[in-house]
């Protein structure tokens, strides 16, 4: 398999092993020329298998991971991003995990994709009543509107943002999305 088809990676030419099989061999080997060369060309096919694994802890740090193994990374702890957040969005996928399903968590992962501070409106409530049969908070049918304020609402990616509020959106509301001109109220659509 070339380097191209397996993800970008390609061997480097001369690179050298920190073991070296051949110095390993039994010494009755130690004048065999032919098992040395031998060996030289296992060095040669394992090196960049040995340099990969002794350098496994970086591929998993997302501030120094390769960014083709970036990529991986992301899709296999769920923090997909746009090229330029996918380093801060793998690093802080365990936290967003663990508000997933929440307002904040919900902000948290609107911020991090657009760079914009959401609003979140919520229907529903919770209130009590001395008086039975008082009216009820909230509205009738349960609904989430995230509202983006930004300078230019063409700029937002409007699939992206309805496709990360519905998935972030907790079961039981039913989402909405807002693009918003930064300083008046004219809204540019629902989802």
């Amino acid at each position: 398999m070339s380097g191209e088809a397996a993800g970008g990676r390609t061997s480097l030419p001369g690179l050298g092993t920190r073991h070296p099989i051949g110095g390993q061999l039994p010494a009755v080997y130690a004048e065999d020329d032919f098992l040395h060369r031998f060996t030289a060309a296992l060095d040669e096919v394992l090196a960049p298998v040995l340099c990969t694994l002794d350098n496994l802890p970086a591929y998993f740090d997302p501030e120094l991971a390769p960014e083709d193994f970036l990529a991986y990374l992301a899709r296999w702890v769920g923090a997909q991003q746009a090229a330029e957040r996918e380093r801060e969005a793998v690093a802080r996928a365990v936290q967003l995990h663990a508000l997933r399903g929440t307002r904040a968590g919900l902000a948290a992962q609107v911020r991090l994709a657009f760079g914009v501070e959401p609003e979140i409106e919520e229907s529903g409530g919770a209130a009590w009543s001395a008086v039975p049969g008082g009216p009820l908070p909230g509205t009738a049918v349960p609904g989430l509107l995230v509202r983006l304020r930004v300078a230019d609402p063409a700029s937002v990616d409007r699939r992206a943002l309805t496709a990360l509020v519905s998935a972030g959106c907790p079961a039981h509301l039913v989402p909405r999305v807002e693009i918003v001109t930064t300083g008046r109220e004219e809204a540019h659509g629902d989802l």
